[in-house]
């Protein structure tokens, strides 16, 4: 136990939900007879679900800042479908295609941001009637048709790698991301242990840091492995290079940016930030109209995959992106979570999902299945802070910036003074 202790930071929950997602891979192969870790059903494992991940980037954000988004799925239709018939109608090459269903969603995402930040009505509110409306425009612009895409315009929701270099029996592309990883988690690990040297901070045994590099790195070449090896024609998928840039992205602007910290000081406390110079309006505004944008990417990325867009795009995907961004440990309060936190939430339901297919489990218990994890996840996460320790995402990637929002240095919530001189820190980004 001490050794777990040390090597999950102090706390042998650090990555509870890291652990679960595990436990459900290694669960499902063994009960479908070796099926869950093939590279096929891998690759669509991650196809089926890349969309759905994406959303659950941008609504953590909006969870953070003590929203939710209701309206995200008939967003990502209503693009959907205007994108589609863009291309077919107006001719429009696929990469305009796809910069109008990035400015079509800032649009709406700036309609909806204006009602919530600066009229004052609750996103709930808002996004509910987007989810009407939007649903609606879906089905009235399109006719209830489905309309295909084109051939190039599916690359960005079914392509894969290119084959290049020499006949390895590999993606060699693929096999380069899954090096370049693996480099990146040392360099950063070890330049970690090498700034917390030098500013005289308590520094893990060295082997705590190698024992946890071997196993993230195994992690990763294991998965380079499957995504290398599918069936001819397939390698990583560009869904996963786009989700894998957006979590870079977004995981850098929301802890190491100043309009990042300002997203959690107005879901932590929004009266103090307020106080303290933080400009509530353009945290609400900006987030939701965030939120859009990614929800028409996810949308686009869809019907790319989908090879078309019909009437019922989108249907129930805000409620996968609002569990899987709960489940990795965003509180319902707002001012806590993580983008890691959200995709690791994401990719349990996802494997949840999958393995179920694979077991023969009707979609009926496949729902109850998926709701009483939800409930499990949120209530465990609710004890915690009750019992005074670090929520799940508090405790997930600690010291990588995701434990900031609702937890103080030692793990018990922040008293109101507490969050008041944080938000105090966070306006002096400014």
């Amino acid at each position: 136990m001490d050794a777990l202790k040390k090597l999950f930071g102090g706390n042998s929950r650090q990555f509870g939900m890291i652990f679960a997602l595990v436990a459900l891979i290694i669960l499902f192969q063994i009960l479908t007879g070796g099926l869950t870790l093939t590279p096929d059903n891998v690759i669509n494992l991650f196809n089926g679900n890349s969309y759905i991940l994406i959303l659950a980037i941008g609504m953590v954000l909006v969870i953070i800042a003590g929203h939710i988004d209701l309206s995200v799925g008939s967003i990502a239709a209503a693009v959907g479908i205007i994108v589609a018939i863009a291309m077919r109608d107006w001719g429009l090459p696929s990469w305009v295609g796809i910069i109008l269903g990035l400015v079509i969603g800032a649009v709406i995402g700036a309609w909806q941001g204006f009602w919530v930040a600066y009229i004052g009505i609750p996103a709930f509110i808002v996004t509910l009637a987007g989810m009407l409306i939007f649903r609606g425009v879906n089905q009235w612009i399109g006719q209830s048709n489905t309309v295909p895409v084109p051939k190039d315009f599916q690359f960005i929701g079914a392509g894969y790698l290119p084959e290049l270099g020499p006949d390895t029996g590999y993606n060699n592309l693929t096999l380069l991301i899954g090096i370049i990883g693996v480099a990146a988690v040392v360099f950063f690990e070890l330049r970690s242990r090498r700034e917390a040297k030098a500013l005289g901070a308590e520094v893990p045994e060295l082997w705590v840091t190698v024992t946890k590099l071997v196993l993230i790195s195994a992690a990763i070449l294991y998965a380079t492995y499957l995504f290398a090896t599918g069936r001819p024609g397939t390698s990583f998928p560009v869904p996963g290079i786009i989700l894998g840039v957006l979590v870079l992205i977004y995981g850098f602007i929301s802890s190491k940016t100043v309009i990042g910290r300002h997203v959690y000081a107005v879901g932590g406390n929004r009266h103090a930030a307020e106080l303290s110079g933080v400009q509530s309006k353009k945290v609400n505004f900006l987030v939701m109209m965030n939120m859009a944008i990614l929800a028409a990417l996810a949308g686009m990325v869809f019907v790319a995959r989908s090879t078309a867009s019909g009437p019922f795009d989108g249907t129930g995907w805000e409620l996968d992106a609002i569990a899987a961004v709960f489940i990795g440990g965003a509180a319902v309060t707002g001012g806590v979570g993580t983008v890691i936190g959200s995709i690791v939430g994401g990719l349990v339901m996802a494997v949840l999902n999958n393995g179920l297919q694979l077991l023969g489990i009707g979609a009926d218990r496949t729902a109850i299945i998926k709701g009483l994890v939800l409930l499990a996840a949120v209530a465990f996460d609710v004890y915690q802070k009750s019992q005074g320790r670090r929520s799940i995402i508090g405790l997930l990637l600690r010291g990588a910036g995701g434990g900031r929002g609702g937890t103080g240095t030692t793990g018990t919530p922040l008293q109101p003074d507490e969050t008041t001189k944080t938000s105090e820190v966070l306006a002096k980004d400014a």
